[in-house]
């Protein structure tokens, strides 16, 4: 008898999806049942110079309540032909399971760099040249990284760097020609990745750098870690719907999975998060 097993899909489909992902690193992730996430947040109040005895301003500092929805969806459905399954084993189900997670992160990651019209431009005027796009060098990707790094610095943003690290998405050109850069100048990529956890992860010039060939194109992702905020649907991440009864009068059965997601720069943490500009 053709079946699929279910509890057993659903175990590998969650280890998948629960791996360390670069997404997960860079990102400050929350996964929970709710429909809107609030980041209400205070303007700054005034620091003044003080006299002994002489009256000081207060301020009315009022209250912003930032919001959004987790309603961006996507769906995975595949249909096993009821012979198909038959002749198959456990470990092709369950590697059938595997591939629903890596391509559910995928498309989480996908999803996060589409949202780049969010962030602060940086563009080639921000490394001293002219307006437009960076055509990425070894030449001048030094300049890009510190260029970074100034307009953190710029945005009051150096707290939040030195507490929670900077980060970097290249596409895989461009993470090559980082590679010969850090060589040229006698960095060892081999002995770094041995000592860093995250998958593809780079530390050099004080931020983690990563590559990924899921960048929208024209665009890198760059800033301080843990501050652009992802939400996730927690009921819906990870659990499947198994359908047997020859969904779509086709004999087989379907195994469901989606995910359901928001992602949002926040007003006072946009300023530390770049949409770099490439051509």
């Amino acid at each position: 008898m053709a079946i699929v097993y279910q509890e057993d899909w659903v175990v590998k489909l969650q280890e998948r999806l629960s791996e360390e992902t670069k997404w997960k690193d860079f990102m400050k992730v929350d996964v929970s049942n709710t429909y809107l996430m609030h980041n209400p947040y205070r303007a700054d109040a005034t620091v003044q110079s003080l006299i002994r005895y002489t009256a000081y301003t207060q301020a009315a500092v009022a209250l912003t309540d930032e919001t959004v929805t987790i309603n961006t969806s996507r769906i995975i459905s595949e249909v096993i032909d009821r012979a198909d399954l038959a002749q198959s084993d456990y470990t092709k189900q369950m590697e059938l399971a595997d591939h629903q997670g890596v391509m559910l992160n995928e498309t989480i990651e996908s999803l996060i760099y589409a949202q780049h019209a969010q962030l602060t431009d940086f563009d080639n005027a921000s490394i001293g040249g002219s307006a437009g796009n960076i055509t990425v060098s070894t030449s001048n990707i030094d300049d890009i990284i510190t260029g970074i790094q100034r307009e953190i610095s710029e945005a009051k943003g150096d707290t939040l760097f030195e507490r929670n690290g900077g980060f970097i998405v290249w596409r895989p050109a461009d993470f090559e020609k980082l590679q010969s850069f850090m060589m040229a100048n006698g960095f060892s990529t081999a002995d770094n990745a041995l000592k860093g956890g995250v998958k593809g992860g780079i530390d050099y010039m004080g931020m983690t750098h990563y590559r990924s060939n899921l960048l929208t194109a024209g665009h890198l992702l760059a800033g301080v870690k843990k501050v652009y905020h992802l939400g996730i649907l927690r009921d819906t991440y990870g659990a499947i719907v198994v359908n047997e009864k020859d969904p779509g009068l086709v004999s087989g059965i379907s195994v469901t999975s989606r995910i359901d997601i928001g992602v949002k720069a926040w007003f006072k943490t946009k300023p530390v998060l770049f949409d770099v500009l490439v051509a």
